[in-house]
């Protein structure tokens, strides 16, 4: 994989995993919870380092499974992961509910742990994907550091301007564009139409 190649797929990854992180910062923004900026780098590097470990582990698979075949059947895994997000989009009703109280238990440190957590878990499935399929965990890790610190700002920024409220309405399907792209992306040169 050449460097832009790799930078793209990093770029990608990191795009796809903080969708959900810029729209939870918007919520946080349009109920009043401001993060402090200590808590934002816990949540960037609590994110970036279960990122990295499931990358990891997606890369090690990799070798027991051959370069090929793992690029391929990662890159596939992360396309129907996308598929399945906008699947789940195209089956929901509506805009999934928020809490409040979400919003008041993330504003303290505990709960800047508990919600590093949670989107690091949203990161966990497709960062072993992106392992398989090939995509460097230290530069996806980087990738996802820097972008996780952008994203936070973003959503505060947005807030409960309408740029926000249709992020929080296209961000499912959003992220299931990108999830795909970023598999066909890491498998489309290796099948056989791909040559």
């Amino acid at each position: 994989m050449n460097w832009l190649s790799a930078l793209t797929a990093a770029a990608l990854f990191a795009a796809a995993c903080n969708l959900d992180t810029v729209l939870l910062s918007a919520g946080f923004a349009a109920r009043g919870v401001v993060l402090r900026r200590g808590y934002g780098l816990v949540i960037a590097a609590l994110t970036t380092l279960i990122t990295w470990l499931s990358l990891a582990l997606g890369a090690g698979a990799a070798a027991l499974l051959g370069g090929r075949t793992a690029q391929v059947l990662g890159g596939l895994v992360l396309a129907g992961m996308g598929a399945w997000f906008l699947l789940d989009w195209l089956r929901r009703p509506g805009p999934p509910p928020e809490g409040a109280e979400e919003a008041e238990a993330a504003a303290g440190l505990r709960g800047c742990v508990a919600l590093a957590a949670a989107l690091a878990v949203n990161n966990a499935g497709a960062g072993a994907a992106a392992g398989v399929s090939g995509i460097s965990p230290g530069l996806a890790a980087a990738a996802n550091l820097l972008a996780t610190l952008g994203a936070l700002p973003l959503g505060r920024m947005l807030g409960s301007r309408l740029a926000g409220r249709l992020l929080g309405k296209y961000a499912l399907p959003l992220t299931g564009g990108l999830l795909i792209l970023l598999g066909l992306w890491e498998a489309a040169p290796l099948l056989p139409w791909g040559r």
